[in-house]
């Protein structure tokens, strides 16, 4: 008998079927009142970024959720600022699941919810629901980077705002992705430093595109958008240094608006912004509101990496020596210096609604 060489899966060696997202909805279920939320707080991003909100939107929260005590701790107090801080910030938290890995390393909650390797998907994107519902719970809209394409099925329905990465905003799987994507979505500038793929990407973006995708019975689709007109720019850094300053977002928003896009621009006050050094962010911060308060219309937000406690901690490591409330991923501010330089900038901000 003549022998057929396998041509097909020589490197794979395990395939598990994932529960559908229907199912998974089904089982982790949102409310009438979550959903309600969730398009009230979108439309009120919408409107900060593209309307007439003149609130600026804080995207603030821990690199990576990979604790859910320590996360749910910190969106309970998280909730409470924005109770005095409302009338002039939108706080947004970031619940971050997937993180992007430049070589190997943990690649967050939905991928290893264990922390041990084991790489437990299903338990991943259940977990992942059931946190995003106890954050919307506490009143708060939720923010991630969307990193795998499935991954939206998932969970998108219960996310306000989501962020495409640097790396991956060059990415034409992501950009499709987007285009169908329920919520507005920033772009991030690239690695390099440079906007001009941000700005191709809002563009693909806002158009119709036609891709392979899975529906909610998790069946491989042709799936096609009508386009996310809900997309901006979002600040980074890059190999060159930051890009935070006055003359480098007036350059961007010049740039944008010769791209035909609205100028709205979010600061992300981390990564090449604070030159990696996490405890800078209070100082790009306090730069991007002083912009704000001098006149500028182009700044709609900024982005904050935050925990309850600084720095972050190596990884991998045994889950009982972790110290609570420390980043694994990238190092963070504590949430004393958050809650601090939040309230400062909304003094700052008094200014901007003196006559409104």
């Amino acid at each position: 008998m003549r022998t057929v060489n396998k041509t097909s899966d020589i490197n794979v060696t395990q395939t598990l079927k994932l529960p559908t997202p229907e199912e998974l909805m089904k089982e982790v279920a949102t409310s009438e009142e979550q959903a309600a939320f969730i398009s009230q707080s979108r439309e009120e991003i919408n409107r900060i970024i593209f309307g007439d909100d003149q609130r600026q939107l804080f995207v603030v929260g821990p690199c990576s959720i990979h604790d859910l005590d320590a996360g749910l701790e910190y969106g309970k107090r998280l909730a409470a600022l924005q109770e005095k801080v409302k009338d002039r910030i939108c706080l947004v938290m970031r619940v971050y699941f997937e993180k992007p890995r430049t070589s190997v390393g943990w690649k967050g909650l939905i991928m290893d919810p264990d922390l041990d390797g084991s790489s437990n998907i299903t338990k991943g994107l259940k977990v992942a629901r059931e946190f995003l519902r106890q954050i919307v719970d506490l009143g708060l809209p939720t923010a991630t980077e969307l990193l795998d394409p499935i991954t939206p099925q998932y969970i998108a329905d219960l996310v306000s705002w989501a962020a495409i990465g640097a790396r991956t905003t060059e990415s034409q799987t992501h950009r499709q992705m987007a285009s169908g994507l329920s919520m507005p979505v920033g772009f991030k500038n690239g690695t390099d430093g440079g906007l001009a793929v941000a700005i191709n990407a809002i563009k693909a973006a806002k158009a119709e595109q036609t891709f392979l995708g899975i529906n909610v019975q998790g069946l491989a689709s042709e799936v096609t958008t009508k386009g996310n007109p809900y997309c901006h720019v979002v600040l980074r850094g890059g190999k060159n240094g930051p890009n935070y300053d006055a003359e480098s977002v007036n350059q961007a928003a010049a740039e944008i608006e010769k791209g035909g896009l609205k100028s709205a621009i979010m600061v992300d006050c981390s990564h090449a912004n604070s030159n990696k050094q996490p405890l800078r962010q209070p100082e790009v911060l306090k730069t991007v509101i002083e912009q704000i308060t001098n006149g500028s219309e182009s700044i709609i937000g900024t982005m904050i990496e935050s925990n309850i406690n600084e720095g972050n901690q190596s990884f991998p490591a045994p889950k009982e020596e972790l110290k609570y409330g420390v980043s694994i991923t990238d190092g963070c501010i504590s949430w004393e210096t958050t809650e601090e330089a939040i309230l400062n900038a909304y003094e700052a901000l008094s200014s901007r609604f003196a006559n409104t």
